[in-house]
């Protein structure tokens, strides 16, 4: 193929796997442009190759994936549209450079056909794994959440979406490799056979029930406010916000659990005892436990958290912050440049590792904030000893783009792999109750003033995930790269 024609398939292809990811939802399609960038990147024969394709690919992905990162920047960040475009174009290629710069690694193995079937694979997981921490982390758009509807995702309890990533990679490197002329027989129909016995096993492990009920199931209620971003912290209107959560509070004290969204009331916690002690007061007279978002002060310090009121108690601070959102990095150079640097929230520390859980009567409860949900070993942590799952979040920042509805289905695949009931309060939806196996039982439309009801049913009992985390799925790239050496050397001794 002619090299501008590659670079494009690069780009194109890149742009088309954001169409896989719900909630587009098309999981052939991941299988299918991987499967073209693999074969792509099998023409490359230079670092520098690798590289520009790897980054063309990353450009359309990341590009289509996160625009929604325009939308902050834009209407709640005070940019001007020219310089919010400058800036997401930043962010995007800022990503894309981490995700391609491993694909380097693909020089390194020389074996055409291996080089392809196993090599790719490896490194794109590489390229995930690494992308979950570099920098605080931005582990999104991973390439397993597009196998959220096949039999693949019956592995994610056993390895996460990384391992689900894995087995797409491989998947799509397979197709690619039997699309090369010059590849050999017997590697085409070996690589379908463990591609047929992955996909078949999937299949049978999503009927495995690994976790059980730890009690009965249990009435939960959650408010969904709806309140504008641009009201969100003006002083003016801190008692309408108030008097809303009250008033669709009163539908729901008749439930076990009643849950409010991030940061639901507008105002620290210290300013906010008079209207929290009525809450509490509330919630204890039904036997209620209400757990709600807030900004909780102290010494000086400002943390995004949840409360435990009434049947709950206990304080959980959020661990992993959104850089320009609720911390500035540079913030001495950046803060006063536009408005965007100076979000009311931009002043929130890092909560302490190793916190204890919220508890509501004899059950502990998981609490991820907003970001904290897509990332599935801190998850995994917090919920191994715990029955529920709650995660809270305010993704009014991303208006009416793909951002809220991508994080919403990031959090089915926690419920799958922990085995745990995920409960999702939302500022402006999607609010919702998803099983274990990733079902949704109840679910709010997004951009209403509403509440939802539902049941959940406590868990115990640990996945192999939770006991493993990602470290089976490192553990098969290190296998199967050792495997890689030894096919390289075995090729250079003939």
């Amino acid at each position: 193929m002619r090299p501008l024609l590659l670079l494009f398939l690069s780009v194109f292809a890149g742009a088309l796997t954001t169409l896989a990811i719900p909630p587009f939802n098309f999981p052939w399609l991941s299988i299918l442009t991987l499967a073209v960038f693999a074969y792509v990147l099998q023409q490359q024969h230079t670092k520098k190759q690798l590289l520009s394709h790897a980054f063309l690919f990353g450009l359309g992905f990341f590009g289509t994936g996160v625009s929604w990162v325009f939308i902050s920047i834009n209407e709640f960040g005070g940019a001007p549209p020219p310089l919010a475009a400058l800036m997401t174009s930043a962010f995007v290629a800022t990503i894309a450079i981490i995700f391609a710069l491993p694909f380097i690694l693909i020089k390194f193995f020389r074996a055409s056909e291996w080089r392809l079937l196993l090599g790719f694979p490896v490194v794109w997981v590489l390229s995930e794994w690494l992308r979950g921490w570099i920098f605080t982390g931005f582990p999104w758009l991973y390439v397993g959440y597009s196998q959220l509807s096949t039999p693949l995702v019956g592995w994610a309890p056993i390895g996460g979406v990384l391992f689900v990533s894995l087995l797409t990679a491989f998947t799509s490197s397979m197709i690619a490799n039997i699309c090369l002329k010059s590849s050999q027989l017997n590697p085409k129909l070996l690589s379908a056979l463990v591609v047929i016995i992955f996909w078949s096993e999937g299949k049978a492990l999503q009927d495995v029930e690994w976790t059980e009920p730890a009690g009965e199931e249990i009435a939960v209620g959650i408010i969904q406010p709806n309140i504008s971003q641009t009201l969100k912290w003006a002083p003016e209107y801190r008692q309408p916000t108030l008097d809303i959560l009250s008033s669709l509070s009163d539908n729901l004290w008749n439930n076990d659990l009643v849950v409010w969204p991030e940061a639901a009331i507008p105002d620290v916690y210290s300013q906010s005892q008079n209207f929290l002690g009525k809450m509490h007061q509330k919630a204890s007279d039904t036997n209620t436990a209400l757990i709600t978002g807030i900004l909780y002060d102290d010494q000086q310090k400002y943390f995004n958290s949840l409360i435990g009121l009434g049947e709950a108690a206990g304080i959980y601070s959020k661990q992993r912050l959104v850089p320009f959102g609720e911390y500035v990095p540079l913030e001495s150079m950046l803060r006063g440049l536009i408005e965007f640097f100076d979000l009311p929230a931009s002043i929130i520390s890092i909560g302490p590792a190793n916190q204890s859980a919220i508890q509501t009567n004899q059950y502990r409860i998981a609490s991820a904030i907003c970001y904290e949900i897509v990332y599935p070993s801190l998850i995994a942590t917090l919920a191994k000893n715990s029955h529920f799952i709650i995660t809270v979040s305010n993704d009014a920042w991303f208006g009416e783009s793909i951002g809220p509805l991508q994080h919403f289905h990031m959090a089915r695949m926690r419920a799958i792999e922990t085995g745990r009931y995920v409960i999702r309060s939302t500022n402006n939806g999607v609010s919702a109750i998803i099983a274990p196996n990733g079902d949704i039982n109840s679910q709010s439309d997004q951009f209403i003033k509403t509440y939802l009801e539902g049941k959940a049913t406590p868990m115990k009992g640990n996945t192999p995930y939770l006991i493993w985390k990602d470290y089976l799925t490192l553990s098969f790239l290190f296998l199967i790269t050792a495997l890689l050496i030894f096919l390289e050397r075995k090729s250079d001794n003939k």
